[in-house]
């Protein structure tokens, strides 16, 4: 309701937006599937070019929907953040959602005695404080990653 008013305070009462409701949530399972297949910019996986295109993206939810809730989606309020003079967790506003993820992960997942663990660096352009820059590396501003395989 917060977003929705944000909203009506910038396009004015005759733009609002629909409220996010249960099949808006396939925007889940596109973000996950972005991860998964990717491209130079998120406009790509909506475009109708032959070489770019894939319905499965504009079948789902259109662009602007898509672009909507990613603009206003939220885990944790402003007002909770914490003391800048204390040490603290830089990803502050995600804690709540690794928190459940490493709860229900830990319920389902019992791993086996043979693990791996592979680094992956991921190309990253944005602002963040653990963005490494490697000289050599054809992604040289990029994240490292650890994943675990069996």
């Amino acid at each position: 309701m917060f977003y929705q008013q944000h909203l009506d305070r910038q396009a004015g009462p005759s733009h609002r937006l629909p409220d996010i409701t249960l099949p808006d949530m396939t925007f889940v399972a596109l973000a996950l599937q972005i991860g998964h297949k990717l491209k130079d910019t998120l406009h790509d996986y909506w475009s109708r070019r032959r070489q770019l295109h894939n319905p499965f993206y504009s079948e789902t939810m259109t662009r602007d929907r898509f672009l909507h809730i990613l603009r206003f989606l939220h885990f944790a309020h402003n007002s909770q953040r914490p003391v800048k003079g204390e040490e603290c967790d830089r990803l502050w506003k995600l804690a709540t959602v690794f928190d459940k993820l490493n709860e229900t992960y830990a319920k389902f997942y019992n791993p086996s005695e043979h693990l791996a663990v592979d680094e992956v660096i991921v190309k990253f352009k944005g602002r963040v404080i653990f963005r490494q820059y490697i000289l050599n590396k054809r992604k040289r501003f990029s994240i490292k990653i650890y994943e675990i395989s069996d």
